[in-house]
């Protein structure tokens, strides 16, 4: 169980007043100025400094707060776990994680189909949003881990690969594409500015010294299914990963034409908070997950 006075300190992280912290806790202010001066003795440093309307956390403060908050996103899950053991020794808690948008609509279906068929009774509370927000719901203990394909912070969350997907160019129909510059007269259809999906595009055009604006024109479209739909229409071409076309490339209404020359893979990432007590049980279901993805592929 956490001391109180952990909770006190990240209310006051959290609203960045003394005041705004005590009501939240329901006790008095002069207690949550204690409870941060006994917190500040006990680390010999300040955790957070004045300003004109509240306070804002110090570096260590900062620090703190990161390794608190796994420590109180960690005790939650814990009472979660051990709490319906009272009653029912076969009881689980739900798998409460997220995914970005690509990974929620054409890679976990076919995970979770398989996780399920071997643990039926598991429960799945699923959520979709782009990584920011993931990131976001993580350290507010909303969700325990991510399904991502999105850049984050390496030194606050942890990570391993649940799969690895082939990313292609798309279009209506074949043809000849020796060379990635034999696609740079088309009309490209993008997902909108940060999308991960564009990302790792703009990343492959800037080592190649090029960009999407050397293609012939740009539609920026926020939606998977709209892109395949435009695509399919003749409006242009498209770079998306191979598993959210894979059935339109099976029945033919979509044409792989990615050059000989492009090969691009993208790690999707399991994703947690560093320092996390179930860091190993992340690990474990990522491999597992990973398997699940290879096989059903």
């Amino acid at each position: 169980m956490l001391d109180y006075r952990v909770h006190t300190f990240l209310a006051v992280y959290r609203q960045r007043s003394y005041t705004r912290a005590a009501r939240e806790l329901h006790i008095s202010q002069p207690a949550v100025t204690q409870h941060i001066h006994q917190l500040e003795q006990h680390y010999g440093c300040a955790l957070f400094a004045k300003t004109g309307r509240g306070v804002e956390p110090t570096a260590a403060g900062e620090e703190l707060s990161r390794a608190l908050g796994v420590m109180a996103n960690d005790e939650e899950r814990l009472q979660r776990e051990l709490r319906p053991l009272n009653e029912n020794d076969s009881v689980q808690a739900p798998l409460r994680f997220g995914c970005t948008r690509t990974v929620a609509d054409y890679v976990a279906p076919r995970i979770l189909a398989a996780h399920l068929a071997r643990r039926p009774d598991d429960q799945i509370l699923m959520q979709a949003e782009n990584t920011t927000e993931l990131l976001g719901q993580i350290e507010a203990g909303s969700i325990d881990f991510a399904l991502v394909e999105g850049s984050f912070d390496r030194a606050r969350f942890d990570h391993a690969v649940f799969s690895c997907e082939p990313y292609v160019a798309i279009a209506q129909h074949a043809f000849d594409a020796t060379r990635l510059e034999d696609l740079l007269g088309q009309r490209i259809i993008l997902r909108e500015p940060g999308s991960g999906t564009r990302e790792i595009l703009e990343r492959y055009l800037d080592v190649r010294n090029l960009s999407v604006r050397d293609f012939a024109g740009i539609i920026e479209l926020a939606s998977i299914p709209a892109i395949k739909a435009c695509v399919r229409a003749g409006a242009g071409i498209s770079f998306l990963y191979r598993a959210a076309v894979e059935s339109e490339l099976a029945e033919r209404e979509l044409a792989d034409v990615t050059p000989a020359d492009v090969s691009i893979e993208h790690h999707f990432e399991l994703i947690w908070q560093r320092g996390s007590l179930f860091a190993e049980r992340y690990r474990a279901l990522a491999r597992t997950w990973q398997a699940y993805a290879s096989t059903t592929a």
